[in-house]
């Protein structure tokens, strides 16, 4: 007998099973229709919040936040800058 098996029959384990499923979901609302800079929509949908979440861990300690994220302070700053988040 064959299963046949539901997505919801495989819970997302990690944030690569959580991408799979928003990027698919992505390409299934634009219903054949082209999309448009993908890579900077997916960087910019993460990484703010990845960055306001840190730094709420961190009490705002950049220093902290960078070493968290394992880049450079100065990096970490200018990509405060880039959303408005200093």
């Amino acid at each position: 007998m064959n299963a046949v098996f539901k997505q919801e029959d495989f819970p997302p384990r990690n944030l690569g099973d959580y991408m799979e499923l928003t990027i698919n979901r992505y390409f299934t609302d634009l219903d054949g229709q082209p999309g448009g800079d993908l890579y900077a929509l997916v960087m910019q949908q993460v990484e703010k919040p990845l960055l306001e979440i840190v730094l709420n861990h961190t009490g705002g300690n950049q220093t902290k936040a960078a070493e968290h994220l394992g880049i450079n302070r100065a990096t970490l700053r200018k990509r405060l800058r880039e959303y408005n988040l200093i």
